[in-house]
């Protein structure tokens, strides 16, 4: 896999036959490809590598509802002066919901079984109830008769 690096420069060229108005004042810019080694070669005096990661199969971006998943992607990091940027291109895209899964730690348990004076199972299920919340678990026990 080969990253190609395409960047433009704009030149001024005078035209005498145009009309002012249609080209501002005579002047048109042109676009002019750079060549791949003076691309690299401006990129370096800047500070900038960029290299392309091989054998890339997929991406995973997790964030706290949902995955995003990219198959196949091209990526390349960028390397500009010290800091590391990833960019992702390309490839078949697909997100799905991230089911949690809420795990209750035994000592939390134990702790509003020991306030509330109730089994260790009603202390479980009144933290499931509470989405682990200690406080609410203990107050919801201690309403209950």
């Amino acid at each position: 896999m080969q990253l190609r690096l395409d960047a433009v420069v704009w030149r001024k060229v005078k035209y005498k036959k145009l009309s002012s108005k249609t080209i501002n004042e005579g002047k048109i810019f042109m676009r002019r490809r750079i060549s791949p080694r003076e691309a690299k070669r401006m990129m370096q005096r800047m500070g900038l590598s960029m290299n392309a990661v091989p054998d890339v199969e997929h991406v995973v971006i997790k964030t706290s509802s949902k995955e995003i998943i990219i198959e196949e992607p091209e990526v390349a990091v960028i390397d500009v002066q010290g800091q590391k940027m990833f960019q992702v291109t390309g490839g078949k895209m697909t997100e799905k919901a991230v089911e949690r899964k809420l795990t209750i730690p035994e000592e939390d348990v134990r702790l509003v079984a020991d306030q509330t004076g109730k089994s260790l199972e009603e202390a479980r299920k009144a933290l499931e109830e509470c989405e682990g919340d200690l406080a609410k678990a203990i107050l919801l026990l201690q309403s209950k008769f």
